[in-house]
């Protein structure tokens, strides 16, 4: 299932979020392949956080899962 898919690509993520302080929590998927998450700790209050998500989950998500068309955070 995509899903499940989506979450274990994001555990793969995780340790280098956790390395500077943050996370990524699951949210949702939808049915056009957006990602929902929920950056946290250091993550949810820094500046580069957009960034983050774009360039280094989105960008490795549709990488690994071709039906990720994108990530977004809540």
């Amino acid at each position: 299932m995509l899903e499940e898919q989506v979450k274990a690509a994001l555990e793969n993520v995780r340790p280098s979020l956790q390395a500077d302080g943050g996370d990524v929590e699951f949210v949702s998927l939808a049915g056009d392949g957006t990602v929902s998450v929920k950056l946290t700790g250091a993550c949810g209050s820094c500046p580069m956080s957009q960034m983050t998500l774009k360039m280094g989950i989105e960008n490795y998500l549709r990488k690994e899962i071709p039906q990720v068309t994108a990530v977004i955070g809540v």
